[in-house]
């Protein structure tokens, strides 16, 4: 597919820079020489621009607020210009007045503003403000969140349980009681525009908002092909057979750590038989409805998410651009 590195969080070229994740004394010249920045998270909400959320703040990597928090920096790359760029966690802040089930909804509207980060600056849900970003500072946030996200849920070695450490610049971790090593894993999903015809297969998940619909997705098991994945999560979730299969595009997906494999399928049947533990509905659409649901004129159907790869293959669908 041409344009696959389109999609939201791909495409930027960065230069991870591995080469410097386990040299210790470059990183600390680099950045005692000011050839270093760092773009700061909380609870996994990017320190982007308020109110246009269309620029991933940096900030020096010395910066006061930095220091006050004991989570080692992230080696994010290095730009074009030989600068580094670093991923600094300060979730341990607890911002005045914070409620904390407003973090816990489908789409976390609220923004927190820190008194000693850059004025205009607010962290803000990453899945609300991923379009507006370009696509290197997308990446940077996608990178930061995934990675410290793997962070906080492997505190332990897998081997032993010991509690390990964050070594090779936040890039692995280390278990000193077993000698366990430890990296951040992405976890493989298959999402699929299922076509018959003029139609494509939508489905909506029990916890989406009223009028929500996608394209039908799910976790590749192990000793899986792609292919096989499509066919057997359409089967289990629609009841539809697929036959032919093929790959268009990827998109990292860091909520919390995924990489979405985009495929098309041709379905064998038009008939629907829903597992109801699975999802809680599914339909045909046609290029008419659908187009009409980007418009938001559909009568109940919202569209799918813009920057999700749901939209990108839907969009492409429309323009007859997936080849």
């Amino acid at each position: 597919m041409q344009q696959a590195e389109t999609v939201t969080f791909g495409g930027s070229g960065l230069d991870r820079a591995d080469d410097l994740r386990g040299n210790e004394a470059a990183l600390a010249v680099a950045c005692a020489e000011g050839r270093a920045t760092a773009v700061v998270l909380w609870r996994g909400k990017p320190l982007v621009a308020a109110d246009t959320f269309d620029v991933l703040v940096r900030v020096p990597v010395d910066h006061p607020v930095l220091a006050l928090y004991n989570v080692p920096p992230i080696l994010l790359g290095r730009e074009e210009s030989g600068d580094l760029v670093f991923a600094h966690d300060i979730s341990a802040w607890v911002p005045p007045g914070l409620e904390p089930d407003q973090l816990d909804s489908f789409l976390d509207a609220s923004e927190q503003s820190h008194p000693d980060l850059p004025e205009g600056a607010v962290f803000a849900e990453l899945r609300r403000v991923m379009t507006h970003l370009d696509a290197r500072d997308a990446e940077l946030a996608a990178t930061a969140k995934a990675v410290f996200t793997w962070h906080l849920s492997h505190r332990f070695c897998a081997r032993c349980g010991a509690e390990s450490r964050m070594i090779q610049a936040g890039w692995q971790r280390a278990c000193h009681s077993c000698g366990g090593q430890h990296f951040p894993r992405t976890d493989p999903v298959v999402i699929m525009l299922i076509t018959r015809g003029n139609k494509v297969l939508m489905g909506r998940s029990h916890p989406w908002p009223e009028g929500m619909y996608s394209l039908l997705a799910g976790f590749i098991e192990p000793g899986e092909t792609i292919e096989a994945a499509v066919r057997r999560e359409v089967w289990e979730e629609a009841g539809v057979k697929v036959g032919q299969v093929s790959y268009l595009a990827s998109q990292p997906w860091p909520f919390p750590a995924s990489l979405m494999f985009g495929c098309r399928g041709e379905a064998l049947s038009d008939e629907i038989t829903i597992d109801p533990k699975e999802i809680e509905d599914a339909m045909w659409c046609t290029r008419e409805e659908i187009m009409q649901a980007f418009a938001g004129q559909h009568p109940f159907m919202l569209p799918a998410r813009k920057g999700a790869i749901a939209h990108f293959l839907l969009h492409n669908w429309l323009a007859d651009t997936l080849d």
